[in-house]
């Protein structure tokens, strides 16, 4: 404090114009009481410090001759600055600190919200499955018993593309495979680890992905496998089966150095592929970039006289290699397969979905080149999609004037602007359907519009969505063809597949929803449907465009990289601090802490950023072409472009580029060429062939009527026929009323009981008994607990209830009969499975049971000949005896000999 105000009293003997000013807004702080000093506060930096929060030079905070006055003023100056950075910033710390807070608290109630919302209808997402899953393998007293049951079925634990899995994935891992290391398992295997995966194409971080975990597992691995004395292998994955050596050789030297090795190849290690196709022909072209036209030439003002339209470099290099691609396909040859190009030899990869990426669409579409469309699209973002909405609007409120605007300029209908306006303009209070209605015999157009409108407005109460809406594509418009021709001829062929998706959009609606078209529309436009596509279906002989992240996995013998001069905006607005959020609500609430976040992020952003181009080369089978386009501004000088002329550089050929199309779409420059010619002869592919229509002379078979299908079988049940089952006791006694409930306890205690100890059997039984729910009374209540007790107690049945026998076994199966197939399917109430034998148990309630096999009725003989044909065909060679327990007894009887073979007659 002395020391500011030393200062302040030197600055007041200075200069007027700077000194004096800083010396008075001192020392009138220095005077103020704390609640004038925290309100000045932001105005008394000032004095020390710039506009971006830092020390103000020497020269510019004193004058020269007040620094002689006083030798040590800038130092004192810039003390005080140098603490007023750090008060500023525990002041943006805080206010980062109440913003997460918020943030928090608001989240905390969405996944509430979001949790309740699941177990409303008993859900798990796929974060659940793997979150819970780490929960369960980690739990006290629950995990060691979870992993010695897994330690007897788990042999092999196999991860595939490692590098993408995620932290919370790895733990699962890490979990299932403790058992491996802990010494002998419960049965004598050797068990083992296999991981596939390349931390260069580690390009999912959104997924949660993390190199740096992918490292620390495979270290963890490593250890735990050389301390238990097992074999440990690492095995670098460097020879390239997919593409020629001018490919890979162009990928070694762009990954070579700094920038562009950083995040990509592992410190001190050097990238190096070897050429499976060795001798096999390969280009890599860098074409000079398309930037914005020269305006030397443009005059510094013209008359409006003419329209032009203005500079769109994206759209110029869309056009240009829409009109390259097409110059490929059936003209060049690929000379490692001895061919011609075809259109699904091309692939066309984007690192974002831009502008660009439509535009190249239709410009390949418009040439004729077959192309497979986008590979997602947000279905409301269509226009053709728009328009169908807006139609939709129309008939559920036609006093929407805006709406019915837009339909009328629409392509359905195809009115222009003067019809509009004379239907708009001076119509008082009426609305636009009014105004259609009143003016409709004016002009045939209108007339027409009306009459189609009104018909749809008679017929949307009555119709479901998809109905509705196939029937407006189908049926004629008033522009005068069908409804998806019109929409196609004003929209271009890029149209069909959101139409397309549409429709199907609405069928799926209906499938479980009421056929509600207000239901339908807001749930498509609250759904913001993305449609994703594939694009790697066989036997489509079309040129692919799609994202590098959607290509992972695939190849092409022709790629091409036109979005290289773009870099991603790494500002997040949620940065993370270990498991930390931290949210400051705007750029000047960023505190050193978030700032230090922020660029850690950013350069783990141009890490992935690097490895993605890396990708994008290595999809590249024969050829490989990288473009550019930027604006105005200069492109960074670590975007792709960049790194991959810095790699081509000294081992690539300069070539003079000059592509002259129209429209503008001219290229001129210098660019870069590394080749490889064909070494031998070309070796064929399996590539996509096109079936050329001829004459052909149908055989006898094709002339036939087909044979007429019988329909499938029905399943049977064996225990259930048209008879009726043999009464027991009287009908008129006391157990007709509980025959069925009496004869389910009495199975439900026979299969859960022999899983008891013996000891413990009878008091289970008769807990089990006396439940209220079960309504027995006391002497029936014993009377069960003794038959059923009897029937488990009797040594004839011990083999039946003991080891290796099962409860409750559903069996299915066709059997064939003289007169047909049928499907068996029941279940069998004890099925004992031994070496020598399969033994089938039912169980019957029946009281009085019958004396012997003979008395038994033939539905019971017809159920067990069914079950014996069943588990016959399961356990071959095995002998099949059946038997009846009769549990008034108890008895074991044995069915056997001609009753039981099924014959003539089905169950």
């Amino acid at each position: 404090r002395s020391a500011l105000q030393q200062a302040a009293e030197a600055l007041l003997q200075g200069s007027d114009r700077s000194d004096r000013p800083r010396g008075r807004m001192i020392a009138e702080w220095l005077a103020a009481d704390d609640a004038a000093r925290a309100a000045g506060l932001d105005a008394y930096a000032t004095a020390f410090l710039t506009a971006n929060d830092e020390l103000r030079a020497a020269s510019a905070i004193a004058t020269k001759a007040v620094r002689a006055a006083l030798p040590g003023i800038v130092g004192i100056l810039h003390a005080e600055g140098s603490r007023l950075i750090g008060v500023r910033d525990r002041r943006r710390a805080l206010a980062t600190a109440e913003a997460t807070a918020a943030l928090i608290e608001l989240g905390n109630a969405l996944l509430e919200a979001y949790a309740a919302a699941k177990r409303s209808v008993a859900r798990l997402d796929y974060d659940d499955l793997i979150l819970l899953t780490g929960e369960l393998l980690n739990r006290q007293g629950i995990a060691p018993w979870v992993l010695f049951k897994l330690d007897g079925g788990i042999d092999h634990i196999l991860i595939d593309e490692a590098q993408d899995t995620s932290p919370q994935q790895w733990e699962v891992v890490a979990r299932l495979a403790e058992e491996f290391f802990a010494g002998e398992g419960a049965r004598d295997t050797v068990r083992t680890i296999f991981a596939v995966g390349d931390v260069k194409q580690s390009i999912f971080s959104f997924q949660h992905a993390d190199p740096e975990e992918f490292r620390r597992m495979r270290d963890h691995f490593e250890k735990r496998v050389v301390d238990s004395s097992a074999l440990w292998r690492p095995v670098d994955l460097d020879v390239s089966f997919r593409s020629t050596a001018a490919v890979l050789q162009a990928v070694d030297h762009v990954f070579a150095g700094d920038p562009a090795s950083r995040g990509v190849v592992e410190p001190g290690t050097r990238l190096q592929h070897f050429a499976h196709r060795a001798g096999q022909a390969g280009l890599v072209e860098l074409w000079p970039p398309v930037g914005p036209r020269s305006r030397e030439d443009e005059t510094a003002w013209s008359l409006p006289l003419e329209r032009r339209a203005g500079d769109d470099p994206p759209g110029r290099l869309a056009r240009l290699l829409a009109r390259r691609i097409a110059g490929w396909i059936g003209r060049e040859t690929l000379e490692s397969r001895g061919r011609k190009v075809r259109a699904g030899d091309i692939m066309v990869l984007v690192r974002t979905r831009t502008a660009f990426f439509e535009t190249l669409v239709r410009s390949l579409k418009d040439l004729g080149v077959p192309v497979s469309g986008v590979d997602r699209m947000v279905l409301t973002d269509q226009i053709a999609v728009m328009d169908l909405i807006a139609l939709g609007r129309f008939l559920l409120l036609p006093e929407d004037d805006l709406t019915l605007a837009t339909v009328l300029k629409g392509p359905l209908i195809g009115l222009d602007d003067d019809d509009l306006f004379a239907l708009a303009w001076n119509r008082g209070g009426r609305t636009v359907w009014q105004r259609l209605n009143e003016l409709a015999g004016t002009r045939p157009r209108y007339g027409i519009a009306r009459d189609w409108l009104a018909a749809l407005l008679a017929a949307v109460d009555f119709r479901p969505p998809y109905e509705l809406y196939a029937e407006i594509l189908a049926a004629p418009a008033p522009a005068g063809r069908n409804g998806r021709q019109c929409m196609l001829a004003r929209l271009g062929p890029d149209a069909d597949d959101p139409i397309d998706e549409f429709l199907g959009l609405a069928l799926s609606f209906e499938r479980g929803h009421a056929g509600s078209l207000e239901g339908f529309l807001h749930w498509v436009e609250a759904g913001d449907v993305t449609v994703k596509r594939d694009l790697e279906q066989a036997g489509r002989d079309e040129v692919r465009v799609m994202t590098v992240h959607g290509a992972k996995g695939l190849q092409a013998p022709i790629v091409v990289l036109p979005d290289t001069m773009s870099k991603p905006r790494n500002r997040p607005a949620i940065l993370w601090d270990g498991d930390l959020p931290l949210w400051p609500p705007g750029a000047a609430y960023r505190d050193s802490t978030c700032e230090a976040l922020l660029q850690a992020t950013g350069a783990r952003a141009d890490e992935e950023y690097r490895r993605l181009l890396y990708v994008a080369m290595t999809r590249a089978e024969d050829r490989l072409y990288v473009c550019g386009v930027h604006g105005r501004n200069t492109p960074q000088d670590d975007c792709w472009y960049a790194l991959v002329r810095k790699g081509l550089a000294g081992v690539a050929e300069e070539i003079p580029f000059d592509f002259r199309e129209p429209a503008g779409a001219g290229l001129k420059g210098t660019g870069l060429r590394l080749a490889n010619r064909q070494r031998g002869d070309a070796k064929s592919d399996v590539a996509m062939t096109a079936i050329e229509p001829g004459p052909m002379t149908p055989e006898g078979w094709m002339l036939q009527p087909a044979p007429r299908e019988r329909p499938p079988p029905k399943p049977l049940a064996p225990s259930r026929d048209i008879e009726v089952e043999p009464p027991v006791i009287s009908p008129t006694g006391d157990d007709s009323s509980s025959r069925y409930h009496r004869g389910n306890i009495i199975h439900r205690l026979l299969e859960v009981l022999p899983d008891l100890p013996a000891t413990a059997r009878r008091g289970a039984a008769e807990a089990f008994l006396a439940l209220p729910g079960h309504g027995l009374s006391g002497p029936l209540q014993a009377q069960i607990a003794a038959e059923v007790m009897a029937v488990l107690e009797d040594p004839a049945f011990g083999a039946i209830f003991g080891p290796g026998s099962r409860p409750e076994v559903p069996v299915t199966g066709l059997i064939e009969y003289p007169d047909g197939p049928a499907v068996i399917s029941g279940q069998i109430d004890r099925l004992l499975v031994t070496r020598d034998l399969a033994m089938i148990v039912d169980f019957k309630s029946n009281r009085p049971p019958p004396d012997s096999p003979d008395e038994v009725a033939d539905l019971y003989w017809r159920q067990m000949g069914g079950y014996r044909d069943i588990i016959a065909q399961l356990y071959p060679g095995r002998p099949v005896r059946c038997a009846l327990l009769w549990t008034d007894g108890p008895r074991l009887m044995e069915l056997a000999g001609p009753r039981l073979d099924r014959g003539t007659t089905r169950p």
